[in-house]
């Protein structure tokens, strides 16, 4: 049964999506300033941070699907997933202010980028995952899950552009200091105390919707026992399919944050003050997609909404550079130029965030297809295989960016004006065949996603019809009814 019958009280809303604060502020510093940061500031290979977040992912590969298991099986009397959420985030806080401040001699090495990015990525993983997965379990509405995931959507990218603001503003607020190492330092302890706050706060305001004991206790855990459950789990259709297109929509969100230090930089040659408000141009696309991507969800459904939009963000995105090549765009760093491509960006942005997040509420239909088949709720491992899926996505695009500037091969610490224009026409091709291959493949497949809206309510319909007798009245479900504000987050 679902924490909440009907509709979610909105302070409830609020709680829940601003725990997603914490992946933003992390998404936002792996996605736009770790590579620039240990590459043009450190000096470290831009091959060499790739591989090590590659690296970093294999160890995921094998952990991430056991935390979602544990997760699962957790079972205390404030439920399975708040635990987590109160114990990860301080040790979390210290790795992720080590890793703007690294303590190590010289410039970082391959082992040095790995142990920082797996403590990193796991400990991020013991915070989202159990966050995630409480979406299912608050709710079983297929609409109202949407609105959950608006919600953590805004709040993640709120955090991630407040980092942004603060990176452009305060910490780097020039292409010179965006050279030098101090500035990321403050960046990383900021960011630790913001992560810190978001986890522990979005647990504690909604402890008492979500702090109950689970109704059965698992059996005893085993290695063998909890690999068997997730590779079964992710064997489900439904989830491979999933996997396929969302693992493309990632890599490319990936690419395209993580390039955007050099293109922004070296191609569209962004002054100070260009700087300064591309957060405020992706902070009004994230607004415009909170705003219409539920009615969109509910034209079109979550699988034609995702694939149309990978499509609409695709043309939105590339565009610009298509235009550069064919000598058809204003000259890079004039006001027309920055104008044109801030106006074009909100509607790539927009397009791109409602694939995203269509994608990702893909998977809150799944748990139930899965249960109807096995028997089993298994929130936790699904979403740690999206939060897999997703992790590796991220660290594919910063591979593919590390790759593509290798063979640019443009040196650390170049000032903006010194990269030949043979350099920048050869970025941008590459950014775009490689951005254009990802998005079809996305579309492909997640348009193919095979749970409609009417699957997803006949399984609950008859689930709810197949309750024991003995849960007809459940006092959550009547506390939430009878007074849905005052019992949902008061600490």
């Amino acid at each position: 049964m679902p924490f909440v019958k009907g509709p979610l009280p909105q302070r409830l809303k609020l709680a829940h999506g601003f725990g997603a604060v914490a992946f933003g502020v992390k998404d936002s510093g792996f996605s736009f300033f770790l590579l620039p940061f240990y590459n043009l500031v450190l000096g470290v290979d831009a091959s060499t941070v790739g591989a090590a977040l590659a690296t970093a992912l294999l160890i995921d590969a094998l952990v991430d699907p056991l935390l979602g298991h544990l997760s699962d099986r957790t079972y205390t009397k404030w439920g399975r997933r708040l635990p987590w959420l109160y114990l990860a985030p301080i040790p979390l806080a210290v790795l992720w202010t080590l890793l703007w401040s690294p303590p190590f001699t010289g410039a970082p090495g391959y082992w040095d980028i790995v142990a920082l990015a797996v403590g990193v990525r796991l400990l991020l993983s013991a915070c989202e995952v159990p966050s995630v997965s409480l979406v299912p379990e608050i709710t079983d509405d297929y609409d109202e899950r949407t609105t959950l995931f608006r919600y953590r959507f805004l709040s993640g990218w709120l955090g991630g552009l407040l980092m942004m603001v603060l990176t452009f503003t305060l910490f780097l607020p020039t292409p010179q200091s965006q050279l030098q190492p101090e500035g990321y330092a403050l960046y990383g302890m900021f960011g630790a105390g913001l992560i810190a706050l978001s986890v522990i706060g979005s647990a504690a305001a909604q402890h008492r919707v979500v702090a109950h004991r689970p109704p059965h206790r698992p059996p005893a855990f085993s290695i063998r026992n909890a690999f068997s459950e997730i590779f079964d789990a992710f064997r489900e259709k439904a989830f491979v399919i999933f996997a396929l297109g969302g693992l493309a929509a990632y890599i490319l969100q990936g690419m395209t944050f993580s390039i955007t230090q050099y293109v922004n930089l070296y191609v569209w040659q962004f002054s100070d003050l260009a700087f300064k408000l591309y957060p405020a141009v992706l902070f009004l696309s994230v607004v415009l997609m909170f705003l219409i991507v539920s009615p969109i969800h509910r034209r079109w459904g979550k699988p034609k909404a995702a694939a149309i939009s990978a499509l609409v963000g695709l043309v939105f995105y590339c565009g610009p550079y298509f235009l550069l090549l064919a000598g058809a765009w204003p000259p890079p760093g004039t006001t027309a130029s920055t104008v044109l491509l801030f106006a074009l960006l909100i509607v790539a942005n927009t397009s791109s965030v409602i694939s995203i997040i269509s994608a990702t509420s893909m998977v809150a239909e799944i748990v139930e297809a899965f249960e109807e088949r096995t028997g089993k709720r298994a929130e936790g491992t699904f979403y740690s295989g999206n939060w897999l899926v997703q992790k590796c996505a991220t660290g594919g695009g910063i591979m593919l960016t590390s790759l593509i500037v290798q063979s640019v091969d443009i040196a650390p610490g170049t000032p903006q004006a010194a990269v030949s224009p043979d350099a920048v026409r050869q970025l941008v091709v590459l950014f775009v065949i490689a951005a254009s291959a990802l998005a079809l493949f996305a579309a492909f497949w997640l348009g193919r996603f095979p749970i409609t809206r009417a699957q997803h309510e006949a399984r609950v319909a008859n689930r709810l019809s197949r309750r024991p007798p003995t849960e007809e009245n459940d006092p959550i479900d009547d506390a939430v009814r009878a007074d849905p504000d005052a019992h949902s987050i008061t600490p």
